[in-house]
């Protein structure tokens, strides 16, 4: 029973990381929208490129590299990057498969999601080494006698000044929220109640004492951090709900819904769902009420999203499009598109220098173990 439902649960989370209400009003404007590609530059990296990060107290680029699966894959680690030719400066040895992060910069702390291991890294940024392993759960012995884990993650989010971090772990039989204290690096709580599919999208408001995450059954669940349990949850128009970006001085939550084929298949077998949207666009909410406030039509496939809320501006990585979209945050107006092909996938923002990164995957017609790719652009 087990088993067979985690290497399902598994595969789909891999792929999600790879791909990993109201009607539209808002079309791109052609008059200011440009196709970009002087204000790109990549390098190719490593195998199996997945979330990354930003360090303004270290000026440099940290990626999570899994090293890809099978007999050609490489090494797990964390690589850091300088943030002006892309170089690798310095390779930190994991021993389990890396895929999302976060950082605490102010206390010199990258923290690293080992998905297939329902597990956290610990890094310290200061040293480049790999200081500790958050074990977020046991294995369970299924009806086969084999044990596994029943849950696998994907996104982290981080309260640096309170010693908390917080980690989804998915599962068709009910997603929950692991709390983790950064000190004593242990798991205090287990909250439940994020529903019964993938829960992609994950973001935090620290002053708020809220958590926002989003699931595969067309929902926004809200987790107080103070109360430690689910305080509201939302149905909303999104089916595909992906990743989440919070705007800080307001109540608007942006949310990717992607539209992606291989989903709707799962959400049809899983739970019947039946799809009634092609997705493809960022929908705008009230994070109070759940209210739609706008639909933001996207490139293919939209993922990663990031908010610079100081410039006014919104990023989407479009996974199938092989572009990444800019868009006035006010206005929702597309303002600009940058071309990395093929498969943009997370996004880090230098916020003083204007300079945005991101993580490309491979296509089908790489070369199997084939290196994939950190682009910087230039805003």
């Amino acid at each position: 029973m087990y088993r067979n439902s985690v290497i399902r649960s598994a595969a789909l989370a891999l792929a999600i990381s790879l791909s990993l209400g109201a009607p539209s009003a808002f079309a791109a404007d052609q008059a200011t929208a440009s196709a970009s590609t002087t204000a790109v530059q990549r390098k190719a990296i490593a195998q199996g490129l997945y979330e990354l990060a930003f360090s303004p107290k270290q000026n440099a680029v940290f990626v999570a590299s899994s090293g890809g699966f099978g007999d050609a894959a490489g090494p797990s680690q964390v690589l850091r990057l300088n943030p002006e030719t892309l170089a690798v400066e310095t390779a930190i040895p994991l021993e389990r498969k890396a895929f999302g992060v976060v950082l605490d910069d102010a206390n010199n702390r990258l923290y690293v999601g080992n998905t297939v291991d329902t597990s956290v890294t610990v890094v310290d940024t200061a040293t480049n080494k790999s200081v500790g392993i958050v074990q977020l759960m046991e294995k369970k012995v299924g009806k086969d006698g084999k044990a596994a884990y029943t849950h696998d993650l994907r996104e982290l989010v981080v309260d640096g000044a309170n010693n908390r971090l917080y980690v989804t772990g998915h599962s068709g039989e009910g997603s929950v929220l692991f709390v983790v204290d950064t000190q004593s690096l242990k798991v205090i709580n287990t909250i439940p109640g994020l529903g019964n599919a993938k829960a992609p999208g994950l973001a935090l408001d620290a002053k708020a004492k809220r958590v926002y995450t989003s699931n595969l059954l067309a929902e926004v669940v809200t987790v107080g951090t103070d109360s430690g349990k689910v305080e509201q949850r939302f149905k909303v128009s999104a089916e595909q709900p992906m990743n989440i970006a919070l705007d800080p001085a307001g109540k608007r939550l942006f949310v990717t819904d992607q539209g992606s084929e291989m989903i709707r298949k799962y959400q049809a077998s899983s739970s019947g769902f039946e799809s009634k949207h092609p997705g493809q666009r960022v929908l705008v909410l009230d994070r109070t009420t759940g209210k739609e406030l706008a639909s933001i039509p996207t490139d293919a496939g939209p993922l990663g999203i990031l908010l610079d809320a100081p410039r006014k501006r919104l990023y989407v990585t479009n996974r199938d499009g092989g572009t990444v979209t800019a868009y006035n945050s006010d206005t929702y107006k597309q303002v600009a598109t940058y071309a990395v092909p093929t498969h943009p996938n997370s996004l880090a923002l230098d916020a003083k220098k204007n300079v945005l990164y991101v993580t490309v995957k491979n296509g089908d017609s790489e070369a199997k173990g084939s290196e994939e790719s950190v682009a910087r652009i230039a805003l």
